[in-house]
């Protein structure tokens, strides 16, 4: 797959096929993916990848905590400032706003999106699933490295015919991923990543992007 073509079909994928990711698959992905950059080549993602019955226990325990209404778990990183100014308050509001829109559920039916939220915890549907951290002692610079790794994996697993949708909602309940995965102490939880092949049955919106000149400033001729 071209590397434009993999960039522009690139999407969070909220409804995944129950077929299986082979195993050679993921190992080709994240083998090619750590060539990604860092700086001073330090590499700092830590990834876990789960499949199989350990991703489905943690997938049921997930999903029963949030349906019972327990509480999140301490923040270790604030996913989005209390006051998004513009025009990323505004961005993040179209976003919620056309993928609702999309599976049919009004704004003010707060059950249904509850229950759409949910979804995050059972991966969409997906068979595989990533989970991403980072040591609590490196700084932002290493934080941006990670979403460089991240970025590369989605575009590698577009030319592997898969799709993914990152997830910081994991972060939430990163005690529930705990239990299963046994990271070191030192260890934060960025994100997962639900992995597999896209349900083509599902609706979604395209979300779209803020225009060049808006985002991008040229200097020189």
């Amino acid at each position: 797959m071209d590397v434009y073509e993999a960039v522009k079909s690139r999407r969070s994928v909220r409804g995944f096929k129950d077929e299986p990711v082979e195993r050679e698959v993921l190992e080709r992905v994240l083998s090619a993916a750590a060539w990604s950059p860092s700086g001073s080549n330090i590499q700092p993602w830590n990834t876990y990848v789960m499949t199989g019955a350990p991703l489905a226990e943690l997938k049921t325990t997930a999903v029963e905590r949030v349906a019972h209404g327990d509480a999140w778990d301490k923040r270790q990183y604030e996913m989005y400032p209390a006051g998004l100014k513009p025009p990323y308050g505004e961005r993040r509001s179209a976003f919620g706003k056309e993928r609702y829109s999309a599976l049919g559920i009004a704004r003010e039916d707060w059950e249904a999106r509850q229950r759409a939220a949910i979804a995050n915890w059972n991966c969409f549907g997906a068979p595989a699933a990533l989970f991403c951290y980072i040591d609590r002692e490196l700084g932002l610079p290493q934080w941006a490295d990670v979403g460089m790794y991240l970025q590369t994996v989605m575009l590698l697993l577009r030319a592997e015919g898969l799709h993914s949708c990152p997830q910081m909602a994991w972060s939430q309940v990163r005690e529930t991923v705990a239990e299963v995965l046994s990271p070191p102490d030192g260890l934060i939880l960025f994100c997962g990543m639900s992995i597999g092949y896209e349900d083509p049955t599902v609706s979604y919106a395209r979300t779209g992007r803020a225009p060049l000149d808006e985002t991008v400033t040229f200097l020189g001729d």
